[in-house]
């Protein structure tokens, strides 16, 4: 099973195609990832990122979807452990 998480793309460093690398922003965490398997992306838009490797390209409603189940199940867990 593959788990990938949504991340905006807010830099993008120029290098070959297949090495180009970039920055994503996590909500307030921002990680250098690989962005070689999506040529096509651009500062701005939102992809899934699994294990560092950006896979696709996805639209803004699709990402903020995902954070809100992420965040709902965050909080869910958050209050089974002070319980």
């Amino acid at each position: 099973m593959c788990l990938a998480i949504p991340g905006q793309i807010i830099e993008i460093k120029k290098a070959e195609p297949l090495n180009r690398t970039g920055k994503v922003r996590f909500g307030g965490v921002v990680r250098e990832v690989h962005l070689g398997y999506v040529p096509d992306a651009k500062i701005g838009d939102y992809v899934n990122v699994h294990v560092g490797f950006a896979l696709s390209v996805i639209d803004p409603e699709e990402a903020a979807e995902t954070l809100r189940l992420w965040n709902e199940i965050a909080e869910k867990e958050e209050n089974r452990r002070t319980k």
